[in-house]
């Protein structure tokens, strides 16, 4: 039992470890040339962007991000001989609107525009929060209360894939809580509109936290070769 045990714990570190720096940063520019893409399409194909047309810009840029993000992350679920990769994708489908109604929640918690009128905005931009946040992690741990506790309550990464998961949600919602900021100011500008500002700094924060999450991936093979020296 006891080396059962062992060995099980064995597997666990190896799969921490399974993630390499080239893979962190193959699965992180996908999903940032895909956001930029979305951005490119609805400004270049459909004449719109955030300012101008809001529902249709988020609803477009989700629609393009939603199947990379949830391909990509499935490929490098946790425990493959337990989970199949379509299982994985099942799991980043469900996680979709799920993360998306606790972002929504979050957000009207916060002082987000309750109405008729906001309800498709809220929706689009609840959506693309979830792709940045929760997808991800339910793609890769499924519904592991110990994985997502450790990584989102607790806030203890440990190896480069938390920190790909971790990092960049952490920056997608300190990046919309920043860019939430000139909304109740008497500028009259049409970017304070709900959820422009918002999903400005929401995308920001998200891009860092794939750079910071990329960094710490690099720093921590070079201190396993070192080690391993």
């Amino acid at each position: 039992m006891k080396m059962e045990k062992e060995k099980e714990k064995e597997k666990e570190k190896s799969y921490q470890s399974t993630i390499s720096s080239s893979q962190v940063f193959f699965t992180h520019v996908c999903c940032g040339l895909v956001l930029a893409i979305g951005f490119w399409v609805a400004h270049n194909v459909y004449s719109i962007n955030l300012v101008s047309d809001p529902t249709n810009t988020l609803r477009l840029i989700w629609a393009i991000e939603c199947p990379v993000v949830i391909l990509l992350f499935s490929c490098i679920r946790q425990k493959p001989e337990k989970c199949s990769y379509l299982k994985a994708v099942a799991r980043g489908l469900l996680g979709l609107p799920a993360g998306a109604i606790l972002n929504a929640l979050g957000a009207l918690a916060l002082g987000a525009p309750v109405g008729l009128q906001f309800l498709e905005k809220t929706i689009n931009w609840s959506l693309l929060m979830s792709l940045f946040t929760f997808v991800p992690a339910a793609s890769v741990y499924g519904s592991s209360w110990i994985d997502w506790h450790r990584i989102f309550a607790c806030t203890k990464p440990k190896g480069s894939l938390d920190f790909m998961l971790c990092l960049p949600a952490h920056g997608a919602v300190i990046g919309a809580w920043f860019g939430a900021w000139p909304m109740p100011l008497d500028w009259e500008r049409p970017w304070q509109d709900w959820p422009i500002c918002v999903s400005y700094g929401a995308m920001a924060g998200y891009v860092v936290g794939m750079v910071g999450s990329f960094g710490l991936a690099v720093m921590g093979g070079g201190q396993k070769q070192l080690k391993a020296e």
